[in-house]
């Protein structure tokens, strides 16, 4: 048992994540079962302990996908996860493949490199119990999410080989994204959320999208493809698109792990965050500090949005027209195309999404960075 000293309640909610954080596992060994810690925490704030219970399980939940191996975990797969977590929590959830998937060109271009079983679009959506009928009135939150279950690279192969081995984290902003959706309905925000899980596998196969092939995003800009590597903004832009086109978001926040740039420029230690809203930029980057997962407001800078001039299509993906060593702010700016006049954040959890050896309350893996922040964002507004 711990007992708590703390006096406010931020401070009994922190702690109280930390300790089930700490003592997080996972492992598939056939001699050791994971066992589950039960942590008894001596306060008077019922409440708050409920609260921390709620957001320290919804992080299992995206710890538990990210350390799935990538031979059990595909796009299918994450999806009847994620059915199984909108059966138990009352969620309503769509799942597109195949077919359906005709206008969704990044998606595609990506996902169908790994025909079985293909890429899958999956959209969860929560409201507050007895609100249905006006939902409409509440402010509605969709958060997109990476979800590429392994990313080899594609024909623009990672190398050296060493950068690939930690490759079934790549869908950490979808297991981010699932972790905070399963949440809310114990937390009963007074906010709509959507998410959508943009959900493929990037392989080397005879099928996989090549450099210079031309690409039709949701919506209908074209894209010429430079760096099959470069694969998480083409999925994300799908979504961002599909978010604007169809459901109306009073803010849209996408969350990835999407270059090796932003771990450049920041370490481990704080996510990068872009958004022209420095109000709503301020508010994330104020509560990263006090909930753990820090971010940095990083410019959009429009100097380098000649980088993705294209002489065939109207982007190119890579930013491959410009030399500006910033690919965390070109990725960025390729994203921006497609929210419109949104309230939009892009943070690229490239660094905090996975941690290199156990520290603190991370293990090493995946750390499901993100979700903290995600719901004590939703918690203020609600």
């Amino acid at each position: 048992m711990i007992s708590l000293c703390a006096e406010k309640k931020s401070e009994i909610k922190a702690h109280g994540i930390s300790a089930l954080l700490g003592a997080y596992s996972w492992n598939l060994k056939s001699d050791k079962p994971v066992e589950i810690p039960t942590i008894a925490l001596a306060t008077n704030e019922l409440e708050t302990v409920q609260t921390a219970s709620h957001i320290a399980r919804a992080l299992y939940i995206a710890r538990d996908l990210i350390h799935t191996p990538s031979n059990i975990k595909n796009p299918l797969w994450m999806a009847q996860e994620a059915k199984k977590i909108a059966d138990e929590k009352g969620l309503a959830i769509k799942v597109l493949a195949g077919k359906e998937l005709a206008k969704f060109g990044g998606l595609r271009a990506v996902g169908n490199s790994s025909p079985n079983p293909g890429p899958r679009f999956i959209e969860l959506s929560y409201i507050p119990r007895g609100r249905s009928g006006s939902a409409a009135a509440l402010p509605h939150i969709v958060i997109v999410g990476k979800g590429i279950t392994f990313d080899t690279g594609g024909v623009s192969l990672k190398r050296p080989y060493d950068f690939m081995t930690a490759m079934k984290s790549d869908m950490a902003g979808a297991a981010a994204a699932l972790g905070t959706i399963s949440a809310l309905p114990d937390l009963q925000p007074k906010v709509r959320v959507t998410v959508l899980m943009m959900c493929a596998e990037n392989a080397f196969s005879g099928s996989a999208q090549r450099p210079s092939d031309v690409i039709t995003q949701y919506g209908g800009t074209t894209v010429e493809i430079i760096n099959t590597d470069a694969e998480g903004r083409l999925v994300l832009a799908d979504g961002l698109a599909y978010a604007v086109k169809n459901l109306d978001p009073d803010y849209l926040i996408d969350i990835a792990t999407l270059t090796g740039s932003a771990t450049l420029g920041l370490s481990r230690h704080y996510a990068a965050l872009y958004s022209r809203d420095t109000k709503l930029a301020q508010q994330f980057v104020d509560l990263g500090e006090s909930s753990g997962e820090r971010t940095w407001h990083m410019p959009l800078i429009d100097d380098y949005a000649d980088s993705l001039e294209s002489d065939v299509a109207d982007l190119n993906h890579a930013a491959d027209k410009g030399d500006y060593s910033a690919g965390s702010v070109t990725a960025a700016l390729y994203l921006e195309h497609f929210v419109g006049d949104r309230r939009w954040v892009h943070l690229d959890i490239a660094g905090t999404g996975r941690s290199d050896n156990d520290s603190g309350e991370n293990v090493k893996g995946g750390t499901g960075f993100g979700v903290r922040l995600l719901i004590d964002w939703i918690l203020s507004l609600s």
